[in-house]
């Protein structure tokens, strides 16, 4: 795993960041890379199934799962607490530089999660990180590795640019129908979401109170994988 990164945040980037409070690091990680977590995260899973992850990740076989696909591949909530490769990619100095580049401030690792989406799963409603991470001053920043090519087709990200120059909204009730979580924001008037289409290896990173979110997989056979993790600014005080 590298420890470096040839990637230089322009000046350019550094301002669509600020204006649109996302950026993309297309390639950052390598097709071997990405081959080699979703491989990785696929036996966690079989073995979540076979109950031999204890506590760590449970997955209810088929035919437990109540003919709900994402009961049968949940996400997989802070690996890194027990999955060294997990830790490994949380902090990988890849991430680090470009998050340093874009907050301007040291940053610190908060949590990781992977994501499956396969076939047929509901997507996630429109939402902004830092209602639940709560932190303050300042916000969360995600860094959203691709592991798949990820477009509107199998359920990729949608993203609401200069939303992160609003204030945290308060959520409604969510369609259960599209969204496995439950909660979602309505788009302010002015702005719209748009779809980020990514590569396998492409990492969205964007800033806590930036809203997104994304629609359910239409696909037959592509799946969406996904491995996030949140930071907060070193000079932040508060987190949930």
């Amino acid at each position: 795993m590298s420890t470096t990164t040839e990637l230089q945040i322009t000046a350019e980037q550094l301002e669509q960041f600020e204006r649109d409070g996302y950026f993309i690091a297309r390639g950052l990680i390598s097709d071997e890379e990405t081959t080699r977590l979703i491989e990785h995260f696929m036996d966690l899973h079989a073995k979540g199934v076979a109950g031999e992850l204890g506590d760590g990740y449970r997955a209810p076989r088929w035919e437990d799962s109540e003919d709900d696909i994402l009961k049968h591949f949940p996400r997989v909530m802070h690996p890194h607490k027990w999955d060294a490769l997990s830790m490994n990619y949380m902090l990988d100095e890849r991430f680090h530089d470009v998050l340093k580049a874009l907050n301007g401030d040291e940053v610190l690792a908060a949590q990781s999660m992977f994501y499956f989406k396969p076939p047929g799963a509901r997507g996630q409603a429109l939402h902004q990180d830092n209602f639940y991470l709560k932190v303050a001053p300042g916000s969360c920043m995600a860094a959203w590795l691709s592991l798949d090519d990820a477009d509107q087709e199998n359920g990729g990200m949608f993203v609401v640019p200069g939303s992160h120059k609003i204030e945290v909204l308060c959520p409604h009730e969510a369609d259960a129908a599209k969204s496995f979580t439950v909660e979602e924001v309505d788009v302010p008037a002015g702005l719209a979401p748009v779809p980020c289409d990514l590569k396998a290896g492409d990492v969205l990173f964007f800033n806590g109170s930036v809203i997104h979110g994304s629609y359910p997989n239409t696909s037959r056979e592509r799946f969406r994988r996904a491995f996030i993790c949140h930071y907060m600014p070193a000079s932040s005080v508060e987190i949930s």
